[in-house]
């Protein structure tokens, strides 16, 4: 990717990505698709798996809202914070056992309804609250202390890398595990076993595995609550009509299949710049014809993304630029 002004190229931002089949077959590339790195938010899906195959959580009463949320980076809008305290009302637990701390809503929308307001942020506006409180679940279900859910050696976030592993076709050891933004275990993971992963989900699902299904239900129809008003995985998901699935990560890391072709993409800006991520994801779409025409205003503006000054005049655009991964992906060489 490359940020122009003035008609000069003033910045690059390198991209490594991955394009694999439910069978693993690695499809095409940019950079290098071997390419270890954090997975963060894109987890989401696998790590609500061991709860929800257990049967933990319909026993709690969830539903698919509840689904999409633990699935979600979500905005910290009242209807993602309804929903966040509602799951933990179940649980017999409150805001005060989230082990992630507050942080402004990412939405616009909801920090600006929290300065409104007047309140101050807490957990529950946190993004990964939803994970969390899922967490939490799985932590009561199997009877587990749900004091220090978030700590690698505990039985909840072993059974989260368990499920990565499976998910991603590779031995446990082999991933590295860190602390994520939120507080809970973070995964070291290859793009193309990233991008596998989702490939396999969607095949799984459309295969009629019960679970992968939900998750790509949950996802896809109510993309709302996996984002937010302003959120461009919410922006992606509905103009796809449910035919792609994608999941943001921190530091520019993104994970999306589609549905009808089950594949995978993975990609990881290298300096972890948000501004190419999203250009990034609609080119490698676009190159197999996976987004709508026309393309909604929305994510119209993300394709060429425009560099504007404080006085709001456009000085120059992020743009896609030629690649070393043939003539399909044209993801920056």
């Amino acid at each position: 990717m490359v940020v122009t002004r003035g008609g000069l190229v003033e910045s690059r931002h390198r991209v490594h990505a991955a394009v694999v089949s439910a069978e693993g077959e690695l499809l095409e590339s940019a950079r290098d698709p071997e390419l270890a790195v954090w997975w963060r938010s894109c987890a989401k899906p696998f790590q609500v798996m061991p709860l929800l195959r257990s049967g933990g959580f319909d026993a709690f009463g969830w539903n698919i809202e509840e689904l999409a949320l633990a699935c979600a980076s979500h905005g910290g809008e009242p209807e993602h914070v309804a929903i966040a305290l509602r799951m933990l009302q179940r649980l017999g637990l409150e805001e005060g056992d989230l082990a992630c701390g507050p942080h402004e809503p990412l939405a616009a929308r909801g920090a600006r309804l929290v300065r409104d307001s007047g309140v101050r942020a807490t957990r529950l506006h946190n993004n990964c609250s939803g994970k969390h409180a899922a967490m939490l679940a799985r932590a009561v279900q199997v009877g587990a202390p749900t004091a220090g859910y978030e700590r690698a050696g505990h039985p909840v976030q072993r059974d989260c890398l368990q499920a990565v592993a499976q998910w991603c076709a590779m031995h446990p050891e082999a991933i590295g595990v860190g602390v994520d933004g939120c507080g809970v275990s973070v995964f070291a993971i290859p793009l193309a076993n990233m991008a596998l992963s989702y490939a396999r989900l969607v095949r799984a699902a459309a295969e009629g595995d019960s679970a992968s299904r939900r998750v790509v239900s949950a996802m896809t129809s109510q993309p709302f609550l996996v984002g937010g008003t302003d959120r461009f995985d919410t922006l992606l998901m509905d103009a796809c009509g449910g035919n792609v699935v994608c999941k943001i990560g921190a530091e520019g890391v993104h994970t999306v299949a589609i549905v009808d072709r089950g594949i995978g993409f993975a990609i990881k800006v290298e300096d972890g710049t948000a501004r190419s991520q999203y250009p990034a994801v609609l080119a490698l779409l676009a190159a197999y014809d996976a987004l709508p025409d026309p393309l909604p205003d929305a994510l119209r503006d993300h394709v060429q993304r425009g560099v504007r000054n404080t006085r709001g005049e456009m000085v120059g655009a992020v743009l896609v630029a030629n690649g070393d991964v043939g003539d399909r992906l044209e993801i920056d060489a």
